[in-house]
């Protein structure tokens, strides 16, 4: 009798050990299968938006001065691919689908500065440009910071335009600005201004008056008070 009331207690953990096995499994496939759905969905929005945005390109090589003025070219489109970005990196991890992605951005990012530059020399528009060079917080401890100091003269200066590369991205053109300006990997962060190379972490109270100098910017505000006072 006891032997019986033995083994029905050993089956019944055995069929709670067997269904929590199970439920676990099918828990499993059913977030990665949520997760390589949002994925797909990700990566056909910027796929399109990719698209949308060579199109563009194209466009506005060919528009005339008057009609690129006012024009916001390609910053909203850049924002918006970042924060998808960032979002799967943060939700799905670095996985290969994710780094083809940032691929993807890096390109877009290159394009859009070598395009802002052309049209800042066609039309004589007042435009800064800084290329950020960094890698992962594991390997570059100052990079964070460094990003965290660049937003805050963007959101000073609207006339700045930050195109931020991950020195680790396996892209033969992020490849070749690396060997162009000579970044190392050992000398992170590192700061392309005007043609110029700046290692190592730029605090703001070297890097604002360094691009107001370099380019001629005025903080916003500062220019509609100058105005003001003319008047």
């Amino acid at each position: 009798m006891k032997n019986n009331v033995d083994w029905k207690k050993y089956f019944i953990v055995f069929l709670i050990t067997l269904t929590l096995f199970l439920s676990a499994s099918y828990l499993s496939d059913y977030f990665s299968t949520k997760k390589i759905n949002q994925l797909k969905l990700i990566q056909d929005e910027i796929s399109l938006d990719i698209l949308s945005s060579e199109t563009q390109f194209a466009l506005l090589s060919e528009l005339s001065c008057k009609n690129v003025s006012g024009f916001s070219v390609l910053s909203d489109l850049l924002g918006e691919l970042g924060a998808k970005l960032e979002w799967g990196e943060s939700n799905l991890g670095k996985t290969e689908e994710v780094e083809y992605l940032r691929k993807y951005y890096s390109l877009l990012q290159i394009k859009d500065y070598l395009l802002m530059k052309q049209i800042s020399s066609r039309c004589g528009f007042k435009y800064a440009f800084v290329l950020y060079f960094y890698t992962t917080a594991e390997n570059c401890s100052e990079c964070e910071r460094q990003g965290l100091v660049l937003s805050r003269l963007k959101n000073k200066y609207p006339e700045l335009r930050v195109y931020s590369f991950d020195f680790s991205t396996d892209l033969s053109a992020v490849e070749a600005m690396l060997a162009i300006y000579k970044i190392e990997d050992t000398k992170l962060p590192a700061l392309v201004v005007e043609g110029d190379l700046y290692t190592g972490f730029q605090d703001i109270d070297k890097l604002e008056p360094l691009i107001q100098e370099t380019f001629g910017l005025e903080e916003e505000g500062e220019e509609e008070e100058v105005k003001e006072g003319i008047e």
